[in-house]
């Protein structure tokens, strides 16, 4: 490993750089308030830095309560951390024409110090970019470009007797790593405006006397984009690791946008919203059947997500049971929502609450027989509104003839839930999708 990459891939989460962050955020404060010595400063112009970023603050939140970009509710820490980084840029501004010019830049140093830890202590909570390279957007790990590795012109096919780890073997020379590509799939039948996804392929994937492997279809939360399971998620590390244990097996992921931009929320359905389930059930599956070699049967094939992207999966998992027999659910809620129900209906089906009735997945679990469906459910033990929406799923699954496996872990809605719930959850993912006993 060189030292950029090292460097890049050092800890945000964890460690001394979010501490040192920190510590430079609470110094440069001090900075911006005690550059100026006056009466003048104490009296006027801090005061009125702090009403400023009060304000804004609070027009912020407001904002965010009435549109609702995402249903989630803000923690706390978070809002204080935003208030911090916004103080800091106000001290900035208020300060700045009585400052000299080397006062000024040593201002703007100390800005950058507040917002950079303010920044990193808002990422802690969530753990969405736990990497500098993440951070910076960098190539995730196991980039190989934007190119599909090419078919190759032999595979085992397909065996729907024993897993298929104890019918293939390597051959030697196979990658220790998988693949990680970019790709634009295109919504042929959904018109959907999907950003490009990103599939992992294992090394089992990458060998001359390729198997056929099983297709995980995993989604990320809201807001966010294809990237989220790689960056915060650390996807490609975590199947690497199962498939070294498993000499290269691992399923094949594909992680489309199931969003169409970074705020956007069309809820996963056939709405006025977009045609996002038609994208997620019927382009991307038509798409990964054409240009990968895998196992096109639906018995393994599994779609999965956490927040959105898990509420997400329980909806594609109910509404096309015949495609995706399997899902994992992480943190997700009891059924697609902008915030209240009034909201969402108005908004998707122009005021008929019937026709989003119909594709409630609670209505559709009432209603229907899953006999042949199992689920993972995963949640948080500190995220108290998902761990209610997750009993009250398993409870409806259950009564409809589904297998259900609950889980919580120590936690709230964040990174640091799912990405070992996903560790948690392969075993179980592995047994069902044909690949080990």
């Amino acid at each position: 490993m060189s030292r950029a990459e090292w460097l890049v891939g050092l800890s945000l989460v964890h460690g001394p750089i979010p501490l040192a962050l920190t510590v430079g955020a609470v110094l440069g404060l001090l900075v911006l308030l005690v550059l100026r010595r006056s009466a003048r400063w104490w009296t006027r112009g801090v005061p009125a830095a702090a009403v400023a970023s009060a304000v804004v603050l609070g027009l912020a939140l407001l904002t965010v309560r009435v549109t609702k970009p995402f249903p989630d509710p803000v923690p706390t820490s978070v809002v204080l951390w935003t208030g911090l980084a916004v103080l800091g840029v106000a001290l900035l501004a208020v300060g700045w024409r009585h400052h000299r010019w080397s006062a000024r830049i040593l201002a703007v140093l100390a800005t950058m110090l507040v917002v950079l830890g303010a920044g990193v202590r808002v990422d802690g909570v969530y753990g969405a970019f736990p990497t500098i390279a993440t951070a910076l957007q960098l190539p995730p790990h196991d980039a190989a470009g934007a190119t599909v590795p090419p078919p190759v012109a032999h595979t085992m096919p397909a065996v729907t007797g024993r897993p298929l780890d104890q019918q293939w073997h390597p051959a030697p020379g196979m990658p220790t790593h998988g693949a990680v590509v970019q790709v634009d799939i295109p919504p042929t039948h959904s018109g959907f405006h999907a950003r490009p996804a990103w599939i992992y392929l294992p090394p089992a994937y990458l060998t001359p006397n390729r198997p056929l492997l099983p297709v995980l279809e995993l989604l990320g939360g809201q807001p966010g984009s294809s990237r989220d399971w790689l960056d915060g998620g650390q996807l490609a590390q975590r199947m690497d690791a199962w498939a070294s244990a498993h000499n290269g097996l691992a399923p094949v992921v594909v992680m489309p946008d199931a969003l169409g931009g970074e705020v956007a929320n069309p809820l996963c359905l056939d709405s006025a919203l977009g045609q996002a389930d038609t994208y997620l059930s019927r382009d991307v599956p038509e798409w990964v059947t054409a240009h990968l070699q895998i196992d096109s049967a639906p018995a393994h094939w599994a779609v999965g997500g956490f927040s959105f992207g898990g509420t997400c999966a329980l909806q594609l998992a109910t509404a096309h049971p015949q495609l995706f027999p399997t899902f994992f659910d992480a943190s997700g809620q009891a059924g697609p929502t902008l915030g209240d129900p009034a909201r969402t209906v108005a908004a998707a089906f122009p005021g008929n609450a019937a026709a989003f009735a119909a594709v409630d997945p609670l209505q559709e679990l009432a209603t229907r027989r899953y006999p042949d469906s199992a689920g993972y459910f995963l949640v948080g033990a500190d995220d108290p509104g998902y761990v209610g929406d997750a009993h009250t799923v398993v409870t409806a699954a259950q009564a409809a003839g589904m297998t259900v496996v609950y889980r919580e872990l120590p936690g709230g809605h964040s990174y640091q839930v799912w990405g070992p719930g996903f560790d948690g959850a392969l075993p179980w993912l592995s047994v069902r999708l044909g690949l080990t006993a």
